[in-house]
């Protein structure tokens, strides 16, 4: 079975995660758009994608110092 990176491991977020890349692109400056997005360059793209996964991090680092994280 392939693996899509586009594909969310819970169904249910991907509401929430597609508005939260269009939350990231906005503040970059990237122009985003609904559907295609072959024009943006792989860096603009790129950029969108890294500072998402930036962004989850420090939340769940927050989450974690609150002690209200979940144990891994």
């Amino acid at each position: 079975m392939a693996n899509r990176s586009s594909s969310t491991n819970v169904p249910e977020a991907k509401g929430a995660m597609d508005r939260f890349k269009f939350e990231v692109a906005n503040e970059l400056g990237v122009p985003l758009s609904d559907g295609y997005n072959g024009n943006l360059t792989s860096k603009q793209n790129g950029s969108v994608g890294g500072y998402m996964v930036k962004k989850m991090i420090e939340a769940q680092e927050r989450q974690m110092s609150q002690g209200s994280g979940s144990q891994l």
